[in-house]
């Protein structure tokens, strides 16, 4: 499997299987769901904490495999609490940046990282 040949609902089933598998479902509220890919994200963080921004990218590469796993129980969480709840997340992520294309036009928002008020 790879990002080029799986599609999100493959991987949403996948996990929804993982699941079922285990009867894990009945733990899978939203609140749950939201927690774990708060709680998995926090984990992701710790690996850069306190470091600055060039020393990230060694930290990356250094510790590799144990990001991509922290990286995977976030997609999990996030895709789990998608399919629980009937999101349709390439929908979701469409319009979000069709919002955030009107928000950030180019001509205003090209090589800054600030927000501006006035956009």
């Amino acid at each position: 499997m790879n990002d080029q040949t799986t599609t999100i609902q493959e991987l949403k089933d996948k996990f929804t299987q993982f699941c079922q598998n285990r009867n894990w479902e009945q733990f899978h509220s939203p609140k749950n769901l939201s927690m774990c890919i708060a709680a998995e994200a926090a984990e992701l963080m710790e690996h850069f904490l306190w470091i600055d921004v060039k020393e990230s990218s060694t930290v990356m590469e250094e510790n590799r495999h144990e990001i991509e796993k922290e990286v995977a129980d976030i997609a999990f969480g996030l895709l789990q609490f998608c399919a629980i709840n009937k999101i349709d997340l390439t929908k979701a992520v469409d319009t979000k940046l069709q919002e955030l294309d009107r928000r950030y036009p180019v001509e205003k928002s090209y090589g800054r990282w600030t927000k501006d008020k006035n956009l």
